[in-house]
């Protein structure tokens, strides 16, 4: 999520252009237990700078159709920069990853908006639509993806094959990235250690439990929906029981309506936290008495989405930066983050995967439940529906 600058002098395109959550528990149960209207150019005869190559950026599908890595790598490289979009540092290794592309290609990255959700980027896209710091490329919770997939650019990774079929769309308009499992964080010197989701309505728990985000827009607030529908007998599409908890847990008091970061978590602000257990385990390097907790009886699994922007001002560069992060340099990265690569059973079949860095991730008991993109679809409509007038 975040925006990259391309250099002023190159073509814009502009074009009026699924993204959802894991498909399958491949990579997740691992952990447990294993048309397009050209803008007007100067002179208009002018090909764009992946042209040279073999093909237009702004339109490969793959590096094929620019004539191979090298002349991706190249064309790339003449736009010099990538604007990506809601990339905090500490999110999945986020901070790494960047500076390991800029570093590796030479290519200047620029991150807008760092603490901003799944629905900021897509905003930012549309509002900056044919300027040079429109976003480049997406990483999308998938309710968000799924109802956005017109604003993408297909595009399918060297490494496309290794990815399951259900885990990413036909014709490369969006994969799954990084996967975790929706938890509970909670800092045990503050709180008692919570054993189920409804264990967070007692009144020890009082002004202490936060959500990580708005769930109408934030892919992780919308999974902590999701988890709690699961634990109160719901469902992932039928979430009416997760937004009847959380408005119990207001009206009891205990819903703190404020956004956790890093900062509120270590000044003891939020003591409770709903998010990924990646990003709640990765707290406790900073609070040793951070916990993270997933429930037993609602283990909520979830990919996010990567996609391109159709209107990328830094198409070369857009695509770079999708191959890097599905090269085994890149999910490695993801991984040392505590996220689960899309592509992990294959490389752990290949040798390559990080067993050091896959043996620490968060242990999970029972039997996830993956949401499909018709069940997000319909619990989003629902949650859109009600949320706002169950929280206030």
């Amino acid at each position: 999520m975040i925006h990259l600058q391309r250099a002023p002098d190159r073509c814009r395109r502009r074009r009026n252009t699924s993204a959802h959550h894991l498909g399958r528990t491949v990579a997740l149960t691992l952990a447990a237990g294993t048309a397009v209207a050209m803008a007007a150019c100067s002179p208009p005869e002018k090909k764009d700078d992946a042209a040279a190559s073999g093909g237009s950026a702004a339109t490969a599908a793959g590096a094929a159709d620019l004539g191979g890595m090298d002349a991706l790598v190249a064309a790339a490289k003449k736009e010099g920069q990538l604007n990506v979009i809601a990339l905090p540092p500490d999110w999945a290794n986020y901070g790494e990853i960047i500076k390991a592309f800029g570093d590796k290609y030479g290519i200047k990255v620029n991150s807008a908006q760092p603490d901003g959700a799944s629905q900021d980027e897509i905003n930012a896209a549309n509002q900056l639509k044919g300027q040079d710091k429109a976003p480049d490329v997406f990483d999308l919770g998938g309710a968000v993806a799924t109802a956005n997939t017109a604003m993408f650019a297909p595009y399918k990774v060297a490494t496309w094959s290794d990815i399951p079929d259900s885990l990413k769309e036909t014709t490369g308009a969006w994969t799954n990235d990084y996967g975790g499992y929706m938890s509970i964080g909670y800092d045990s010197a503050k709180v008692p250690a919570p054993t189920t989701v409804a264990d967070l309505l007692k009144p020890a728990y009082k002004g202490k439990v936060a959500l990580n985000g708005d769930p109408t827009q934030a892919g992780s607030a919308f999974g902590g929906v999701q988890m709690a529908s699961i634990a109160g007998g719901g469902t992932a599409e039928d979430i009416t029981k997760g937004v009847d908890f959380f408005g119990r847990l207001k009206k009891a008091g205990n819903f703190l309506p404020v956004d956790p970061t890093g900062a509120t978590i270590e000044s003891g602000q939020t003591p409770v936290v709903f998010d990924w257990d990646y990003l709640n385990a990765a707290e406790t390097k900073k609070l040793s008495t951070w916990k993270t907790f997933v429930p037993s009886g609602a283990v909520l699994g979830s990919y996010y989405v990567q996609a391109i922007n159709k209107d990328a001002p830094h198409p070369a560069a857009a695509r770079l930066w999708e191959e890097y992060l599905y090269s085994d340099e890149g999910q490695n990265l993801w991984l040392k983050g505590g996220a689960r690569p899309v592509r992990a059973e294959a490389m752990q079949k290949a040798g390559t995967l990080d067993a050091t860095a896959f043996a620490a991730l968060p242990k999970v008991d029972g039997t996830p439940v993956i949401p499909t993109e018709a069940q997000n679809t319909a619990a989003k409509q629902y949650l859109t529906a009600n949320w706002a007038k169950t929280i206030g």
